[in-house]
């Protein structure tokens, strides 16, 4: 496993990330302890979770994921980077969301009694809650790092200007500033190209992108008139995300492009899987790509692109292949 410096901390983490959001709902708890014992045995010492996982579940599941993971932790939690998010909706009453400073700081001593730790190493904004001021939420966080809640303070689906402005309030309060940003992006959403990337790489913030398979899609196992029957474009086996998998993704020109990408691949005598894992590590912006599992034999083939130096010719080639990607889709 490679390791690298967390942004501008003192901090230092495996270039693979393990994301949890399957467990307990697509994933059960002995095929998710499995999972993180084979990554783990490979060197991942990051795993990051959110308040609301399992993903798409209903809000009698939210939380279980941390409760899983958990259990695994025990005996060894310092051993391992442990990541969590906040802001999803946990419960009935209309603060149990958000960003506030009541939500917050209910939301982070939940985390921490399911996880059955004293703190979370990077506690995270899971969106942005434009509805609360953001002096009210880089106080709140503030407040969270100093009681040793947490070490660091991230967020994740940020616009680019909203996370400037945060940083730049963070610096006027004197507050504890993001240190990291967790934004989508692989060869299908390159968007964050044109200026969340250039923010992140001047502020020095660590990225830690998710979805770099585009949900599975990338592996080019799925076919667009072949209705999908498994993974995560499917409600039968993730509940809610399946149906937002499918508006992201599921597209026929996502797979005119895959075809074309599977052909590169082909060309290259690689595997569609490892070049689009390889493509997201080789941008010298990223940190830590998140990668995930519903069973541990999907692992053998990510976990191995570690050692997988992608050639700049090759680079290229997919470069070209995905370039419309990087401006969006208007039409939808």
């Amino acid at each position: 496993m490679q390791y690298t410096k967390f942004g501008r901390t003192g901090l230092s983490v495996s270039r693979l990330c393990l994301g949890t959001m399957t467990f307990g709902l697509q994933t059960e708890e002995a095929a998710s302890h499995a999972i993180l014992d084979r990554t783990a045995d490979a060197g991942v010492n990051f795993i990051d979770l959110a308040d609301v996982y399992p993903l798409g579940a209903d809000t009698s599941l939210v939380g279980r994921t941390e409760e899983i993971v958990g259990r695994w932790l025990k005996g060894r939690r310092d051993e391992f980077i442990v990541a969590t998010k906040a802001c999803g909706q946990m419960g009935p009453s209309p603060w149990d969301k958000g960003a506030s400073r009541k939500h917050l700081l209910s939301a982070i001593d939940a985390s921490l009694s399911r996880l059955g730790t004293d703190y979370v190493d990077l506690y995270q904004l899971h969106s942005d809650d434009v509805d609360t001021p953001i002096d009210e939420t880089l106080e709140a966080l503030d407040v969270i790092v100093r009681s040793g809640k947490a070490r660091y303070v991230g967020v994740s689906n940020y616009l680019a200007y909203r996370l400037a402005r945060a940083l730049g309030r963070a610096d006027v309060l004197r507050v504890a500033r993001f240190v990291s940003v967790q934004p989508r992006y692989n060869l299908l959403f390159r968007q964050i190209e044109r200026e969340l990337l250039p923010l992140a790489s001047e502020e020095g913030l660590a990225v830690i992108p998710y979805n770099p398979l585009a949900g599975g899609l990338l592996t080019g196992k799925y076919r667009h008139d072949a209705a999908p029957t498994e993974g995560r474009f499917t409600a039968a086996t993730v509940g809610k995300a399946g149906p937002m998998y499918q508006q992201r993704y599921w597209h026929e020109r996502e797979f005119e492009t895959i075809e074309t990408l599977k052909g590169i691949a082909a060309d290259a005598g690689e595997s569609l899987t490892r070049l689009s894992l390889a493509w997201v590590l080789a941008n010298p912006v990223v940190t830590s790509a998140i990668i995930g599992a519903s069973r541990v034999e999907q692992l053998t083939e990510t976990l191995g692109t570690i050692d997988y130096v992608l050639p700049p010719e090759l680079k290229a080639k997919l470069d070209d292949a995905s370039h419309a990607y990087r401006w969006g889709d208007t039409a939808r």
